[in-house]
């Protein structure tokens, strides 16, 4: 059953067509995906699917008595409406008996629940209220009662998310709904929306969102759409194979315009009418054969400042917020090559610990001290304040003129730019012309260029397309400074972390060594084993009333449970190993470099090379030996 099907849809800006001739249909129990570059069209598309703004060109219908719900990137209501008001604000004849029973206990009205309850029955509401109390949960929307104009941008992103799954409509809609979620919230709405029957199209750049939710991908690419039947790594495949055949056919129509070519310029100006086919033809296969294909040639390793062997020492740090102590206690030792990532739910204090690292907070209790040659790169999620009639190139150049790769070549600002997708053309648009994702990705730049050997990312996935994820993880991959990194994204952090600060609660940071799959691994083995052992345990009789309570029989470990490494030290035993083996490689590679000779210059950085190599090699010994005694 078709629900939603466009034909031959187009939508202009100026003299530029944003895309043209799209054919795109969906139908019951589809859960497609919408991907692109930033500014290729995708929340333009979706307006005009919805009904928001029309299309230039085509038309687009729905499917007699489909309900469609649409959640936009950023939702507005009526800001003097309370949250509850806002959820159950739709035509919904069991929405609005589940809002006017919720109230109802809010005010403890007893006449008016009485009256409600039959209500209730009336419409088969109690299994709605029950899925409005989880879905609020799981959304940490808890206060039903405050202004929606009081919430932040991701608390009313949050708002809108509820009040578009609880209408549950027959076709749904959603743009980003994963930006401003908690991990844990992501992979709740993952199994809510693969549990239930809704019909699903979706712009997300969250690629085991993607995997796991969607069956099918629609690509809108440089003006034209493209299917995919299956699932994300499906369409990775599917388009590397695509550009292959289209770069093929390119080629050939480039080779064949040259002789083409040729033949129109020795033609007299009066050419006669039979050779007016072949140059109808010549127009066609020109615009063909110009097609231009943009991609990313240069490693992206931009040189940084060298580390000293001091860079960032927590010692017993603690910050709260009234009577809410965030962090309690925390004490780390940054080292070279740190990569971390952050997770905890929204408002235990990720921020505030990225904020007192930078010296941006001060900890109410403990002390932070930083080495002298850290130079740090914060990018935060509030958005840089851009002049809107400056244009893209000259922003970046305010910062720098060129810019020094890793590998000592020098290259300018132009080709920077094009490394992390601004095209040519692009590059002198100004900015009120960008779309979210391309700031963002200005944003990143801007803080890049400016060479820091620490580098603090919150939320840096956020509007960010996939190709642009892709830029920017090959980046980071490269990037020889410490790293710290607070994402959503589980993919993002899997690529680049070593180990990840845990945000438990209550004002506790613990230390997982290995990326957020592995902590996932661990986290659902450590609950296994507490139902198992839930289950398992005996029922112990009621002690008797004399007893001292010190006298209650307390189950002790085996012995030999106390002689082996727990979960994290066996992950950071196995990693310290692989980290030797790869340094003892690398420095036998620069022995061998000293010894076959070389510039002045190189000699020395070489060796400075080998000296750093030994600082870390003492350092990782040092704690594998500690480990192994531990064993």
């Amino acid at each position: 059953m078709n629900y939603l099907s466009a034909e031959n849809i187009a939508k202009s800006f100026g003299d530029r067509w944003l895309f043209r001739n799209i054919n795109f249909g969906i139908s019951k129990g589809d859960k497609m995906a919408l991907i692109g570059t930033n500014g290729t069209g995708k929340t333009t598309f979706l307006n005009i699917l919805t009904g928001k703004i029309p299309a230039d060109e085509g038309e687009v219908s729905i499917r007699k008595d489909i309900r469609v719900g649409y959640l936009d990137q950023s939702p507005a209501f009526d800001e003097g409406l309370p949250v509850l008001e806002v959820i159950f604000s739709s035509n919904n004849p069991v929405a609005q008996v589940v809002k006017r029973y919720e109230h109802a206990i809010e005010n403890d009205d007893h006449d008016e629940l009485a009256e409600i309850m039959e209500d209730m029955d009336k419409h088969n509401a109690w299994d709605f209220e029950h899925r409005t109390k989880e879905v609020l949960g799981r959304l940490g929307i808890h206060h039903t009662d405050s202004l929606y104009g009081t919430l932040s941008g991701g608390q009313r992103k949050r708002v809108a998310l509820a009040k578009v799954l609880l209408e549950d409509p027959d076709l749904l809609i959603l743009d980003e709904p994963t930006n401003h979620l908690d991990l844990d919230t992501v992979e709740w709405l993952e199994e809510y929306l693969n549990t239930s029957n809704t019909t699903l199209l979706v712009v997300t750049h969250d690629r085991y969102f993607l995997d796991t939710v969607c069956n099918q991908m629609l690509e809108l690419d440089h003006g034209s759409a493209y299917t995919y039947k299956g699932n994300y790594s499906y369409f990775l495949e599917k388009k590397a194979e695509r550009e292959e055949l289209e770069a093929a056919t390119i080629d050939k129509a480039r080779n064949l315009m040259r002789k083409e070519l040729e033949w129109i310029r020795k033609q007299p100006k009066a050419r006669g009418t039979k050779a007016k086919y072949r140059i109808d033809a010549f127009e066609d296969l020109k615009e063909k054969a110009t097609q231009k294909k943009f991609d990313v040639q240069m490693e992206l390793n931009v040189r940084t400042s060298r580390l000293g062997s001091k860079i960032i020492e927590l010692e017993n740090i603690s910050k709260g917020f009234g009577e809410r102590e965030l962090i309690k206690n925390f004490e780390y030792t940054f080292r070279r090559g740190d990569r971390i990532g952050v997770v905890g739910k929204n408002g235990m204090g990720k921020s505030t610990l990225l904020n007192m690292i930078t010296g941006e907070l001060q900890p109410d209790k403990g002390r932070i001290s930083t080495g002298e040659t850290v130079q740090f790169g914060y990018y935060k999620q509030t958005d840089l304040v851009f002049n809107e009639n400056q244009r893209v190139i000259d922003i970046v150049k305010d910062v720098a003129e060129v810019v020094q790769l890793g590998t000592g070549e020098t290259v300018t600002v132009s080709h920077l730019l094009q490394a992390f997708l601004f095209s040519p053309s692009k590059q002198y648009d100004f900015i009120s012309k960008l779309s979210g994702g391309e700031r963002r990705r200005l944003q990143l730049l801007l803080i890049l260029i400016k060479q820091p050997n620490f580098l603090i990312l919150d939320e840096p996935t956020n509007d960010l397309d996939i190709d642009s994820l892709n830029v920017l993880e090959e980046f980071l991959l490269n990037f020889p400074g410490c790293l710290m990194i607070v994402s959503h994204d589980r993919y993002f952090l899997d690529r680049l972390v070593q180990h990840i600060f845990v945000f438990d609660g209550e004002g506790k940071i613990s230390d997982f060594p290995g990326n957020y799959t592995e902590l996932r691994d661990y986290q659902d083995e450590q609950e296994a084993e507490k139902k198992l052992a839930a289950n398992n345990a005996p029922k112990a009789p009621a002690p008797a009333p004399a007893a001292p309570k010190e006298a209650a029989p307390v189950p002790s470990a085996p012995v030999s449970a106390k002689r082996k490494l727990s979960y994290k030290e066996q992950k950071e035993m196995e990693q310290l190993e692989a980290d030797l083996a790869k340094l003892e490689k690398t420095k036998t590679q620069l022995v061998e470099n000293l010894n076959s000779g070389g510039s002045h210059e190189d000699l020395a950085k070489w060796s400075k090379q080998i000296e750093e190599i030994n600082e870390s090699q003492e350092e990782k010994e040092l704690r594998w030996l500690e480990l192994s005694e531990n064993a």
